[in-house]
């Protein structure tokens, strides 16, 4: 069975549609249905079943889809550890981040250190890069602690706190800190429940009895930003960010003011399988950013 068919189907399987799945790999929709039928044909069985407009996996298609990521995940750490052998400083590494500002001045001195080695950097949410490390879709990731799993490590790096980020012609701008019961009188600008940031800040306003109900949700801190800005509101933010904000275009118009004890904190940490090849890109990314 050849890599490249077992790699046509994880994407179908991902995607359920060949049109998608055809446009991530860069080929054309019939060529991919036809390379399906021949891995069909070579298995004996279809892989997939269709209902009305949708595709589903059938219980063949299953069993392959787990054996395919594990064919294709293991494969690609043997590439790791060959490259390794000849000590090349190259490679690429795939990183999902829940939020690009907790590695931005790190991706810098990085790649003025290592300008052999490409780096693509997501901004997801944290369960979005436990799935992608799991699914061999990702390397590494950046994201709030904990993240528990007996086949992830997960080295800490550094306590992140919330802020509060409201128009400088707020009352609350003036204030030194602002008590999380006071947002009560507030609209807020926050983001959806899956975000960890929001899950954190949700759950410290639990722990002091306040109940929030935000005006608008956001999946970007540069929305929320633009939000304040025409003053619907206000929003809560990583620390690491709402600093960044200070004397930009982006920032102009707003203030970050501290949320006062006990302010809502999480520790943010690297993860990655515990199965994964340590390669000299990877090593040398993880040995950055803990350095």
């Amino acid at each position: 069975m050849e890599h490249r068919l077992l790699e046509y189907f994880i994407a179908v399987a991902e995607e359920l549609h060949f049109t998608r799945a055809a446009e991530r790999l860069g080929i054309t929709q019939p060529t991919l249905s036809h390379q399906i039928r021949l891995l069909e044909q070579e298995l004996g069985t279809p892989l997939f079943q269709r209902t009305g407009k949708k595709n589903y996996l059938t219980q063949a298609g299953e069993i392959l889809l787990e054996h395919a990521r594990r064919a294709v995940y293991e494969l690609e750490q043997a590439k790791r550890q060959i490259k390794q052998l000849s000590g090349l400083q190259q490679g690429h590494l795939r990183i999902g981040c829940s939020g690009n500002h907790l590695l931005e001045s790190k991706l810098i001195s990085f790649h003025r250190q290592y300008p052999g080695i490409g780096l693509t950097v997501l901004e997801l949410a944290t369960e979005e890069t436990y799935n992608g490390l799991m699914h061999n879709q990702l390397d590494l990731g950046v994201v709030f602690l904990p993240l528990q799993d007996e086949q992830i490590v997960t080295k800490p790096l550094y306590d992140e706190e919330l802020v509060l980020v409201v128009s400088d012609r707020h009352p609350f701008a003036r204030m030194a800190e602002v008590p999380v019961g006071h947002l009560t009188e507030l609209p807020l600008v926050l983001f959806p429940p899956k975000f960890y940031v929001r899950q954190l800040f949700d759950a410290s306003c639990a722990e002091g009895g306040v109940v929030l109900k935000p005006i608008m949700e956001l999946s970007t801190m540069e929305s929320q930003v633009h939000m304040v800005r025409h003053q619907a509101g206000g929003t809560v933010l990583p620390s690491s960010y709402a600093q960044t904000l200070i004397g930009t275009d982006l920032g102009s118009g707003v203030a970050v003011v501290p949320l006062s004890e006990p302010t809502p904190r999480k520790k943010v940490g690297l993860v990655y399988r515990k199965s994964t090849s340590l390669d000299f890109a990877l090593q040398a990314f993880i040995e950055h950013l803990t350095a």
